[in-house]
């Protein structure tokens, strides 16, 4: 079984690692996989697009299109 993460930061590499050696712990068949997300897209997270959204703006060019937002606000 595989857990894909993204990492933005170097802040977030270390919460995750935690976070995966503690699954390793309790699951051992589970591994974590790390994705790098692109430098332009460092700053996105899903409070800055709670927030836009919450707020009336537009946030589509942050969210695959495949995904209906509207359903988790």
């Amino acid at each position: 079984t595989h857990m894909l993460r993204g990492i933005r930061t170097a802040a977030d590499f270390e919460y995750e690692r935690g976070l995966s050696q503690i699954n390793k712990l309790m699951l051992p068949e589970i591994e974590s996989i790390f994705l790098l997300t692109l430098p332009e897209h460092t700053p996105v997270n899903s409070t800055i697009i709670r927030d836009i959204i919450r707020n009336g703006g537009d946030a589509s060019q942050f969210i695959p299109a495949s995904i209906d937002i509207r359903q988790y606000i």
